[in-house]
């Protein structure tokens, strides 16, 4: 069997750099505390497992070689400059051969079943996606990281059209669906998640 990677795209945690959207409905502390505890817990529940190898791939790029929050057994790489495609496009080119899934660090309801299912969903599909309930994706997954050439072009991030816009660019491939999930984005998405 191939080697399955498993890329988690984050951001170092920096009080009043992450969840910017999010802090302006709850206050830079809260949403730095939100995003901290949910990729310490993405960490521990992700990472560790014999049936994918974990890549950090981190912004800003300096922290991607400072030891500090991130565990010192997961490979780490920085994601480098422009927009949120051109960047998951590069972490995509970067892996070794096999197939890959890409998260955010963003989606507390996420699970080991969640990358296991998207996984086994490559087996059969070129590419798969978990939708976000606000339009977007929480999970992007390809069976070859060739397949990430052109794929996020002219997509609008962070608006209810990313997820269509993205299968607008899979043209022919064949595309899979898992469950959507929450990303936690504004203070709405964060009550709900609370509550």
């Amino acid at each position: 069997m191939r080697p399955r990677h498993l890329i988690l795209f984050v951001k170092a945690p920096r009080l009043g750099a992450v969840k910017t959207r999010l802090a302006r409905d709850i206050g830079q502390y809260e949403a730095w505390r939100f995003y901290r505890d949910t990729t310490r817990l993405m960490l521990r529940r992700l990472s560790g497992r014999a049936s994918w190898r974990t890549w950090l791939v981190v912004t800003p790029d300096e922290f991607a070689i400072r030891a500090g929050f991130w565990p010192a057994a997961i490979p780490r790489m920085a994601q480098g400059h422009g927009d949120l495609g051109a960047r998951m496009a590069r972490a995509f080119a970067a892996m070794p051969p096999g197939p890959a899934v890409l998260i955010g660090a963003d989606i507390p309801a996420v699970r080991r079943s969640h990358i296991e299912t998207a996984f086994r969903r490559l087996a059969q599909a070129d590419l798969v996606f978990g939708p976000s309930t606000d339009g977007g994706y929480w999970l992007v997954g390809m069976r070859h990281a060739r397949l990430a050439r052109g794929l996020f072009t002219s997509v609008r991030w962070s608006s209810p059209h990313a997820l269509a816009d993205t299968m607008a660019n899979a043209k022919s491939r064949k595309v899979a669906l898992l469950d959507p999930l929450t990303d936690i984005d504004t203070g709405e998405d964060y009550r709900a998640w609370r509550d």
